[in-house]
């Protein structure tokens, strides 16, 4: 599944909020050198409960909004999603 991520550098703490289609994820590396790449990957390893190996930028590895390639169907991402968020 792809799925757009708009991504939010140097926050006080990691935070996944849905919406529409689409994730906000705040992540508190920096930048540069690859770091909040690197954090975004990792955190959204945990989070989906992947390996970070599974996961892919697709497109936009220097932008804030970036594609990303998850090994989930829709089902299983709105799960998850909707479980994080109490719903």
């Amino acid at each position: 599944m792809i799925i757009e991520v708009h991504v939010i550098t140097k926050a006080k703490k990691r935070e996944i909020r849905l919406e529409g289609k689409n994730l906000k994820v705040k992540i508190t590396s920096v930048p540069q050198d690859g770091k909040a790449n690197a954090e975004l990957i990792e955190f959204l390893a945990d989070f989906f409960y992947v390996r970070k190996s599974e996961i892919k930028i697709v497109k936009g590895e220097m932008e804030k909004r970036k594609l990303i390639s998850l090994p989930l169907d829709e089902g299983e991402f709105r799960r998850v999603v909707n479980k994080a968020m109490g719903v």
